[in-house]
């Protein structure tokens, strides 16, 4: 079997093993379009922006970043209940390498995570948060690939280390949470103290936001062509680490 045909094949297989959870789909739009509804409705009239900007506008890309964060480590869950049931037993036996066992489990997870990111810009669409032009709509799918990428292979990485289906989301979260919260997403990071700052320019996720944020409102911190320098040497270091820690996993 050719490698294009096993990337393809375990790439379907994640494709309709996301299509067929409907209520997963569902919850993925509509618990990230409640934080904008009521959070950032809600909480508009506390921020006070500058350019005359609304909370809700500057809040949207987080939200959609969170989406695809939360979305691509998340995947790894599926390595292992592939072990759980024997089916990785099966393809790691088999004539192929493993490295494009890897790319197919990670681009599945990526076209997914991208699915659900491009569902809650339809949805913020609502609300009036949309790119103005069809080159920052084409960067936004840019910024939105790169940090699935590298997520998704940070989840692989993870659950080929890992057994427990059940422990994943609870380590997953543990790291989540702090990258998302200082990744800018919620408020400005130009009011953080200066500890917090110097977290956040370490901080992957920072630089996916305000890529985001730059590419559908058109205001960001730093530099697009920054944002996405870091994000793709993050990228292709994960996808690195995430194939040699599953060349050396066992079922």
């Amino acid at each position: 079997m050719g490698a294009a045909q096993v990337i393809y094949t375990l790439w379907l297989r994640e494709m309709k093993w996301f299509l067929r959870g409907k209520t997963r789909i569902v919850q993925s739009v509509v618990q990230p379009f409640l934080w904008l509804a009521i959070i950032g409705i809600g909480m508009s009239s506390a921020f006070k922006l500058p350019g005359g900007q609304s909370y809700l506008e500057f809040m949207a890309p987080g939200i959609i970043g969170m989406t695809l964060i939360f979305s691509s480590i998340m995947s790894g869950v599926s390595v292992l209940w592939d072990k759980q049931f024997g089916f990785l037993k099966e393809i790691l036996v088999a004539p192929v390498a493993r490295t494009h066992i890897m790319l197919g489990k990670a681009l599945g997870g990526v076209t997914t995570s991208m699915l659900q990111g491009l569902l809650l810009l339809l949805a913020a669409s609502l609300v009036g948060v949309w790119p103005p032009t069809l080159v920052a709509f084409a960067q936004v799918l840019v910024f939105m690939f790169f940090v699935s990428l590298a997520f998704v292979s940070l989840g692989l990485a993870f659950a080929s280390k890992m057994s427990d289906p059940v422990a994943f989301p609870l380590v997953a979260n543990f790291l989540v949470m702090p990258l998302f919260f200082l990744s800018g997403a919620l408020f400005p990071l130009a009011t953080a103290p200066d500890w917090m700052k110097a977290i956040a320019y370490v901080n992957p996720l920072r630089y996916g936001v305000d890529g985001l944020r730059g590419a559908i409102i058109g205001i960001s911190d730093l530099s697009l062509w920054l944002d996405f320098g870091v994000l793709l040497g993050f990228s292709t270091a994960m996808v690195l680490i995430g194939g040699y820690l599953f060349r050396k996993t066992s079922a």
